[in-house]
């Protein structure tokens, strides 16, 4: 799953274009440091973080068939 997706799914942005506006103003992080690219694949284990909100990607979620 991607950056900008996981925000969404968890509920963390209502937008895409949210999503992506956070991700490029450099607020989210993961595992540690900032993320600026909104595409980046996320793996079981990640450490997402945004503002106080932090969380841990437990599953992949397959896109497509």
């Amino acid at each position: 799953m991607k950056l900008d997706q996981f925000l969404k799914w968890k509920g963390l942005v209502a937008t895409g274009g949210e999503a992506k506006h956070l991700i490029t103003s450099g607020l989210v992080s993961v595992n540690g440091s900032i993320e600026k690219r909104r595409g980046r694949k996320l793996n079981v284990g990640d450490h997402v973080k945004f503002g106080s909100v932090e969380l841990i990607v437990m599953e992949t979620v397959h896109e497509g068939p």
